[in-house]
């Protein structure tokens, strides 16, 4: 159903900007979107320059191929299993191309204010009186300007805006070697003969920590608690293909106690390679996935530490009291979710949570919506475009919303579930199950049709 003259921003055309603008242009909604960089895929660009990908050389995806791929234009079968960021990034200019939507994105363009276009009583009315965007052209002489629109959809992604040790380690600041953040890694000339620390268990420390131990002379992984190590491969087929068995669909407590078996089956404990005992129980937080750790922790190439507790000159010190010379540290300890373009009496993002109903919906704000603001059991993509399919109902009046205290009731209930189901980290304050949640955007869209 096409809405008419309706207007509607994206800001940003990665892997969520491009599904939104896909789905509104599928169903006939006006848009602008707004890109920073000179072309799509924002984080999987490897040196986009939009200045903010964190994508490696050697970077491939997590989730398998077919777990990854939008509905509506499914990866190349050629494609393997787990393509790289290379590949993705063809994908995604494919998959714009065959929609017409590259000339729909403004590029080089960011997207530096946006703010209510009316107010009432203190409380925005955007639902009547819609959003003022402010634009900036870097490469042209048109300078700033301003948009109106009815609609605003952020799609800026959270996984630019690095995250540093909070508090630091006292001595970081006279230590005379190399700090990095894991956003600033490319290659690991870095590492080239040097002795290296690499400071997470999660994904990005542990491709890291691999490439190091390849071209250091030592490699120490160190970390504050103990994580369950996924292979990307179970019985002969990418991983995340069992998340579609019939056991995933089940109680958690028997998804936990499946995968549990699986795991010991296929790799044993994880205290059999050196690394800690996980305090939290499988699927109680997200997962690392690596082929390469376990074997290279079996092969004596990285050695594991507990946390960092201080700096003294060039030497690293552990909670345990040991202590290593170092080199270079390099920090993976996550990112932050911000909007640079939004107030913070619009959303705030204290310590990663946002308040919104069903992960997408402003219920202060109406008209505002966030696209793959999500850390999923599973891949962002296809339930970003879920999402943005039910803000196109939304859009199009299709579909109502529940009174904002029925919102915020549901804001509340998702907070507590996190808190009961998945380990305290700011990295879990956006969580969600993929067949979960996707039953849930389903439901919103069949059970409140107008």
């Amino acid at each position: 159903m096409a809405v008419g003259v309706t207007r509607a921003c994206i800001i940003g055309a990665g892997s969520s900007g491009i599904t939104a603008a896909q789905v509104l242009a599928a169903r006939g909604v006006d848009f602008d979107c707004f890109e920073m960089g000179s072309g799509v895929g924002g984080n999987w660009r490897y040196g986009n320059d939009n200045g903010v990908s964190s994508a490696y050389r050697s970077l491939h995806i997590n989730t398998s191929r077919t777990a990854m791929e939008y509905a509506a234009f499914p990866m190349p079968e050629t494609y393997p299993d787990y393509p790289s960021h290379w590949q993705i990034a063809t994908y995604f200019d494919d998959f714009v191309d065959a929609f017409g939507l590259r000339e729909r994105i403004t590029f080089r363009t960011e997207v530096v204010k946006v703010s209510a276009g009316s107010t009432t009583g203190g409380r925005s009315t955007a639902g009547e009186g819609g959003y003022d965007v402010t634009v900036r052209h870097r490469d042209t002489a048109r300078g700033s300007e301003t948009r109106h629109y009815d609609h605003v959809i952020v799609a800026n992604g959270h996984h630019w805006d690095p995250r540093w040790p909070e508090p630091g380690f006292p001595g970081a600041e006279t230590f005379p070697g190399e700090q990095v953040h894991a956003h600033y890694y490319r290659t690991p000339d870095l590492f080239e003969d040097k002795r290296v620390v690499v400071l997470g268990i999660g994904n990005s420390a542990t491709d890291i920590a691999v490439e190091s131990s390849r071209v250091a002379r030592e490699t120490y992984l160190a970390m504050r608690r103990g994580a369950y190590v996924l292979p990307k491969y179970l019985f002969g087929v990418p991983t995340d293909h069992l998340t579609n068995s019939p056991l995933a669909r089940g109680p958690l407590a028997l998804q936990k106690a499946g995968m549990k078996a699986m795991l010991r089956l296929a790799v044993g404990k994880m205290t059999d390679y050196g690394l800690p005992q996980p305090d939290h129980d499988v699927l109680e937080a997200h997962p690392t996935i690596s082929d390469d750790l376990l074997s290279r922790l079996g092969h004596g190439d990285i050695s594991v530490k507990p946390n960092l507790d201080r700096f003294e000159g060039s030497k690293v010190f552990f909670t345990d009291g040991t202590a290593v010379e170092a080199d270079v540290v390099v920090y993976c300890t996550g990112y932050k979710v911000t909007f640079p373009f939004l107030d913070d009496t619009v959303v705030r993002a204290r310590d990663n949570h946002v308040d919104l109903y069903r992960r997408v919906v402003s219920p202060d704000h109406p008209g505002l919506y966030f696209v793959g603001l999500i850390q999923p059991l599973g891949a962002v993509m296809p339930l970003a475009e879920q999402q943005a399919h039910w803000v196109a109902d939304l859009i199009a009046g299709e579909v109502h919303l529940p009174p904002v205290a029925e919102m915020r009731a549901q804001i509340a209930s998702y907070d507590e579930a996190i808190r009961k189901r998945y380990v305290a980290s700011k990295r879990h304050t956006i969580q969600v199950d993929a067949h979960t949640y996707r039953a849930e955007l389903e439901r919103e869209r069949k059970e409140r049709r107008r």
